[in-house]
């Protein structure tokens, strides 16, 4: 049973602007450890928790209401100049923030949160009635004049929810004075926040993701309990510019005219009238559809692009505190905030970046002293940058520190077992740094909660190969290290090479494809039992897709796909090519063929198969067709 009976809406409403406001809250407070006395800082961030006390105070969540209190008062404290903000300091408060937003968690179940850490809040009495950092005074009162913080006016469009709940609950007088405009004041906030320049579309709208699929209880019925769950997890709604949606509207309008004017040539043609005149005025009412179809499809794609900015500004708290965790300087720089990336990847990014973020803090960068014995600054720096190349979103997570070994890197995973001494012989720079993406590698010798088990980075591979993306290493000893992710624009649409298979078509993935070849069954060679041939001076093995699908091969074929996978690359043989297409892709989620990654149809209505070549390589070995000397080609 829900702790807030009808004011679910309103709870939503509060926790999507409350959690972008203690972000922005979290960068402000990572500033101000640099800036300590910057006063415009100060009032911000005291702003910030004086708005979040408010909501939290008409929802009722009284202990949200106490903690935000405390902060709000040492905050008073710091812009009034009787404290001076030291590392101890920003770490209670830093402490108390993250407090805020595990009820916030709390909240977004629908339950009332439960009371603070007694120790965060016997930190922030202590340091309030003018004790030790850090040391709980629990019998002591804090400050007489702390405990009634100046009440800053709401700004611009932001609700007055201390009005708003006195209003609504009867106690206007202990916040105004009883004044009687108390209730229009409060309905006038309401509308302010709810008139925006930004709308807010439901995921039916615009962030269903191309593969989701929704499970009811019963037919037309809601959501099962644990779906509703999944979605208090996960954003569920999507911020577009109503600018956007204009454009989206406006185009409708004009597919709809176009529509009648198709309607009325169609009329004209089935009566009999076929003339020169008639059928150019069909051809140029197509051509204008085809057009605004296009335009639609292109507006309609902008509304689920979010500014990455937004999955951002999390990360400078996580790089600050595992930093002052290990005793190091550190400091996050990011760029490109504003680049768009689909707003069904954000989320998916999430963790893979986190790992690239805190690998760079623990494994990148040295120690300061390390650092200054290198002739290097004691500071280091780690960048996190987007940007869009092409139909491509480029994100690139470097560091200053001291680089990585590829020698060391081999000899490790040869240590733990993960390959043999015959395959680290074999490796080259580029794919000896790539070791580090299997699963249970891992340099460190000493497991601590940070890092060492061997497990992470395999994990972000794992995820960005589901974003249909690549990941890359560069990497040189004392001078840092370099991790950039290629990634789609997109996952609802998916450029694919159409190949042939005799008639039957098959759809793979452009972003694999690096050429395409004619291949001469005189220049195949066996090395080893494989097959393979010689580009442009690299041996690289041929695989026919007849075989790899278990199709009977009738005669050779006489074309290759040379393919690049984050692991190796190779040559896929097929019969011919149909095209290149942009496939929005259907799922098959009752009955999904191993191997298949989707389906699409053709302009003609030809269903075709979208082939998942990760998928399909990672069996390769098991591959009746195949023996032993295949398997040793290591797709998986």
């Amino acid at each position: 049973m829900s702790d807030f009976g009808g004011m679910e809406d309103l709870l939503q409403d509060f926790l999507q602007e409350a959690n972008d406001l203690l972000s922005d809250v979290d960068n402000k407070l990572v500033d101000l450890e640099k800036m300590p006395d910057d006063r415009a800082l100060l009032n911000d961030i005291f702003r910030g928790f004086h708005t979040v006390k408010g909501g939290a105070g008409f929802l009722n969540a009284t202990e949200l209401v106490t903690l935000c209190h405390l902060t709000e008062n040492l905050f008073d404290r710091l812009r009034n100049g009787e404290l001076e903000l030291t590392a101890e300091l920003m770490d209670v408060i830093m402490d108390a923030t993250k407090g805020v937003r595990e009820m916030f968690g709390e909240l977004g179940q629908m339950v009332q949160p439960q009371p603070a850490d007694s120790a965060v809040i016997a930190a922030l009495k202590g340091v309030l009635s003018g004790g030790a950092v850090g040391v709980a005074h629990a019998t002591t009162a804090p400050h007489p004049a702390a405990d009634v913080a100046q009440e800053p006016a709401p700004a611009p469009g932001e609700p007055d929810w201390n009005a708003l709940h006195a209003a609504v609950t009867g106690k206007a007088a202990s916040v105004a004075s009883a004044q009687s405009d108390v209730i229009t004041k409060a309905e006038t906030a309401i509308v302010e926040s709810v008139v925006t320049p930004t709308a807010v579309v439901s995921p039916s709208a615009a962030t269903t993701p191309p593969f989701g699929r929704r499970t009811t209880d019963k037919p037309g019925g809601q959501p099962t309990s644990a779906r509703r769950a999944e979605e208090r997890g996960r954003e569920n709604t999507i911020r577009v510019d109503t600018s956007r949606l204009d454009q989206v509207l406006n185009l409708s309008g004009e597919i709809g005219l176009t529509k009648n004017r198709l309607t009325s040539l169609r009329a004209d043609i089935l009566a009999g009238k076929n003339d020169s005149e008639t059928l150019h005025a069909l051809d140029q009412a197509v051509s204008q559809l085809d057009l605004l179809v296009s335009d639609l499809q292109n507006s309609v794609m902008k509304t689920r692009m979010q500014p990455i900015g937004r999955l951002f500004q999390k990360y400078p708290r996580i790089a600050r505190d595992l930093a002052r965790q290990l005793g190091k300087d550190v400091e996050l720089v990011l760029a490109g905030e504003e680049t768009e990336v689909d707003k069904t990847m954000i989320e998916d990014l999430a963790d893979p970046l986190i790992h690239l973020i805190r690998n760079a803090v623990d494994h990148g960068v040295e120690m300061p002293e390390e650092r200054q014995a290198a002739g290097k600054p004691p500071k280091s720096l780690v960048r996190l940058e987007a940007r869009q190349e092409g139909d491509h979103i480029v994100l690139i997570i470097a560091d200053d520190g001291k680089g990585m070994n590829a020698e060391r890197i081999r000899a490790k995973a040869t240590e733990k077992g993960l390959i043999s001494e015959e395959e680290a012989n074999t490796l080259d720079e580029r794919q000896s740094l790539n070791l580090i993406f299997m699963p249970g590698f891992s340099t460190k010798t000493q497991i601590s909660d940070v890092s060492g088990r061997g497990v992470g980075m395999d994990v972000v591979k794992t995820n960005i190969q589901k974003l249909n993306g690549s990941i890359e290493i560069r990497s040189e000893p004392g001078k840092g290290s370099v991790f950039i992710i290629s990634l789609p624009l997109t996952l609802a649409i998916l450029p694919v090479l159409l190949v042939l298979l005799g008639d039957q078509p098959f759809a793979l993935p452009l972003s694999l494809v690096r050429e395409i070849l004619p291949i001469e069954q005189s220049r195949i060679q066996e090395v080893g039992g494989k097959e393979t041939l010689v580009v442009r001076g690299e041996v690289l093995p041929v695989i026919t897709l007849a075989r790899l699908l278990g199709w009977p091969l009738e005669r050779y074929p006489e074309y290759g796909v040379f393919m690049q996978t984050a692991e190796r690359s190779f040559i896929l043989a097929v019969d011919s090519f149909a095209g290149r297409d942009d496939a929005v892709i259907k799922s098959l989620e009752d009955f999904r063929p191993k191997g298949v990654a989707g389906v699409t149809t053709l302009s003609n209505g030809q269903i075709v198969l979208i082939l998942d070549m990760k998928e399909l390589l990672s069996d390769l070995g098991q591959h009746p067709d195949f023996g032993p000397a295949v398997r040793a080609l290591d797709f998986a």
